[in-house]
């Protein structure tokens, strides 16, 4: 009998928001697992940096520890966006005591609007989309705001690059970065060319990892 009504009427909104939490958590864990690959990533990066910076190359070391800014930035992101994911479960749960006791669920403003910031990220955006058409048709939304992308947020961070790049390498010196910032006055040796070389190498290799996880 179950079966035939499920054909007929489709899922149960006991079915529906239990298929929408385990949504959630796989991408929780996708987000944590991203999260634990910056976090790896970043660390080899900070090495490298306070590498450059103690042999004075502050030019390659701005350039990475930009880079290091921008994955503390994303991965701040990340856990606000697992956080929403989080409080998406805990609204579905109180949606399903709900639908227990009225037979439905309910139309939710805070679900609407988590689900909209959630729209934007892009590791995620496709699964809040199909996710979020289908809690309309379930009546717990409306139709979803046209998400646009935080463009202010790139002309903040090249606002804020500075000061926070000059933090960094501070801290991944111990202080020392006024002595690093001097200008090498030794002729650099073969050793110390190659020495060079390897670091660009390195540099440019942590640089393309972390560009490939901040992209999304």
């Amino acid at each position: 009998m179950q079966s035939i009504n499920r054909f007929l009427y489709g899922p149960t909104p006991e079915e529906k928001v239990r298929a929408w939490q385990a949504k959630l958590r796989q991408e929780t864990r996708m987000l944590d697992r991203e999260m634990r690959q910056l976090d790896v990533e970043t660390n080899k990066a900070r090495q490298t940096v306070k590498q450059l910076a103690k042999k004075g190359d502050v030019k390659s070391a701005r350039i990475l520890a930009r880079e290091v800014v921008r994955s503390d930035k994303q991965k701040d992101r990340l856990s606000v966006s697992k956080a929403r994911l989080g409080s998406i479960g805990n609204q579905l749960s109180q949606q399903l005591a709900m639908a227990k006791v009225t037979g439905s669920l309910q139309k939710s403003t805070e679900i609407m609007k988590l689900s909209n910031s959630l729209i934007k990220l892009p590791q995620i955006s496709a699964t809040m989309r199909e996710m979020s058409m289908e809690m309309t048709k379930a009546g717990i939304m409306e139709e979803m705001l046209d998400s646009t992308l935080d463009v202010e947020e790139d002309e903040e961070l090249e606002e804020e690059a500075d000061a926070e790049v000059d933090k960094v390498l501070f801290d991944l010196t111990d202080g020392k970065l006024g002595q690093v910032d001097a200008v090498r006055t030794e002729l650099p040796t073969p050793q110390a060319n190659l020495e060079d070389e390897e670091a660009e190498r390195v540099m440019e290799q942590y640089r393309e990892q972390l560009n490939g996880l901040l992209s999304g």
